[in-house]
């Protein structure tokens, strides 16, 4: 796998997976280089000359009119970071905290932080050698930046705190040291380059979008299961009837279930059994799609986001202006609709499962099984969808319509973004297991309806289901199905298979 070239400008949301996931490496252009270097060179001339510049040569926040000297720079900085490093909660994931660091890296790349390059390479050279700070996942008020997980990742860097390395827990400094990482002293600017900026909600929204344009393909593919499980109507997916209506998303959701179901004996035209479907068939392009679009939106908001400036002092020739761009409130929006947007898909997927399980909507076994009464089938797999989306609904309320004032009300608006993104994840994670639930019923449905033949698509997903999953003839322990078949999607087996035939629509 080829390392990764950051430049602060071309960051993808594909190289970010590669790097928080599967370790991929990265390097600084040459040209990122140059930039770091000349923006420090701006604040050494600023400090030379006793321009007054916020962060540099002043306390922060509150204190930002108390002077700081020249000799108590250092201190300054060292200060900042155990002051500012109190996180709660559990830790971020290996994936997530690989991000924060990419993210961070690819920011001060840009060359207006002010920060040495040495202090850059060094954060490179954990992600290389995958040292990894324990982050605290909660803490974050999403507005100057994000303090207290940032000041986390920090720590290792000047010997304190505590990293994850080769499967292991240790100290910071002692980390280190087994991977030959030197540690650094920071200097002026530096500590406030390092954790003033919008990285822990960004990685986590980004990861989150990521799955999430997944689970929208995953969705579809539900749906098309589910469709042959109930004889769905196609005849509601024609063309004709999305052209009229050319939402982006629609359009792309009717043309991929007509894309899996071609083929598929399953289904059926409109006044052959009924005349319509109820709506979490029929409507399923309009919900689906609507999602998509969604996403979408938030792809761009977070394409713009990981290749930007967000700390505080920014450096220009002339001076470091005081700004706002660590506010986070451009991205809390977004993951605020991203929890609407994947929960929605959660929604459809439960009131299609139940449609499944009830006798009297589906004309098939109650519950999807064979001698009921003695014999509960999925009787409470929906339930437990259920639950999980009853979450979802909990979840998805918007962060960002709070902030509380800190910093003795210097700091009056915050964004609470870094929330909006860990709710996003927790509600792609319920939606991914709904999904899985539905996938596994669908297959039920097909064998009970009697399988006539599936379409190119859901024949595929079919295959790869039930090489894991076998036919539910009498009762087991159905919750090792469910994790197999969400282990399924969040593997990309099934994706995989159906892709070699399929080019969804997005």
């Amino acid at each position: 796998m080829k390392n990764i070239l950051i430049d602060g400008n071309s960051l993808t949301l594909e190289e970010l997976v590669k790097v928080a996931r599967k370790n991929c490496k990265v390097n600084l252009k040459k040209e990122a280089t140059i930039k770091i270097k000349e923006s420090r060179k701006k604040v050494d001339y600023f400090l030379e000359n006793d321009k007054k510049i916020y962060g540099i040569n002043t306390g922060f926040g509150k204190f930002s009119d108390v002077i700081i000297s020249k000799e108590e720079s250092k201190l300054l900085q060292k200060n900042l970071i155990i002051t500012h490093a109190v996180g709660a909660g559990d830790f971020f994931s290996r994936d997530i905290v690989r991000a924060i660091m990419l993210l961070r890296v690819n920011a001060l790349s840009k060359g207006y932080s002010g920060i040495r390059l040495s202090t850059v390479e060094t954060l490179i050279e954990m992600i290389n050698k995958q040292v990894h700070p324990l982050i605290p996942e909660k803490g974050s008020l999403g507005a100057s930046g994000d303090l207290a997980p940032l000041s986390h990742m920090v720590l290792p860097m000047i010997g304190l705190g505590k990293v994850e390395y080769q499967g292991k827990i240790y100290s910071g400094k002692e980390g280190m040291e087994i991977s030959s990482i030197k540690t650094i002293e920071l200097t002026s600017k530096e500590g406030l380059a390092l954790i003033n900026g919008t990285q822990v909600m960004t990685a986590v929204g980004s990861l989150t979008l990521y799955d999430g344009i997944k689970l929208s393909k995953l969705a579809d593919l539900a749906a098309a299961l589910s469709f042959e499980a109930q004889n769905g109507i196609i005849t509601a997916l024609d063309k004709r009837v999305h052209e009229v209506r050319p939402h982006k998303g629609q359009k792309d959701t009717a043309e991929n279930l007509l894309n899996l179901l071609d083929g598929s004996k399953m289904t059926t035209e409109q006044g052959e059994i009924r005349v319509q479907d109820a709506y979490s068939l029929r409507c399923t392009p309009q919900v689906h799609g609507a999602s998509k679009d969604a996403l979408n939106y938030i792809k761009e908001k977070v394409l713009i986001e990981i290749n930007s400036v967000t700390d505080n002092p920014i450096i220009f020739d002339e001076t470091g202006i005081s700004g706002g761009n660590f506010h986070g409130q451009p991205v809390a929006l977004p993951f605020d609709f991203m929890s609407i947007a994947l929960a929605e898909l959660a929604n459809i997927s439960e009131r299609r499962l139940e449609r499944l399980v009830n006798p009297s909507l589906s004309k098939l076994p109650a519950f999807l099984v064979e001698k009921g009464g003695l014999n509960n089938g999925f009787m409470i797999v929906q339930y437990s969808a259920a639950s999980l989306v009853s979450e979802n609904k909990t979840l998805a309320h918007p962060a960002s319509v709070d902030s509380i004032p800190s910093s003795a009300n210097q700091e009056d608006h915050v964004s609470m973004g870094t929330i909006g993104a860990r709710k996003a994840m927790e509600i792609m994670k319920n939606t991914r297991r709904v999904l899985a639930m539905e996938m596994m019923c669908a297959c039920q449905g097909v064998d009970l309806r009697g399988n006539k033949g599936l379409g190119k698509g859901t024949k595929k997903a079919y295959n790869v289901i039930r090489n894991k999953i076998s036919m539910l003839t009498e009762d087991r322990e159905l919750y090792e199905d469910i994790n197999k078949c969400e282990n399924l999607l969040i593997e990309d087996k099934i994706l995989e298979k159906v892709e070699e035939l399929i080019q969804f629509q997005l």
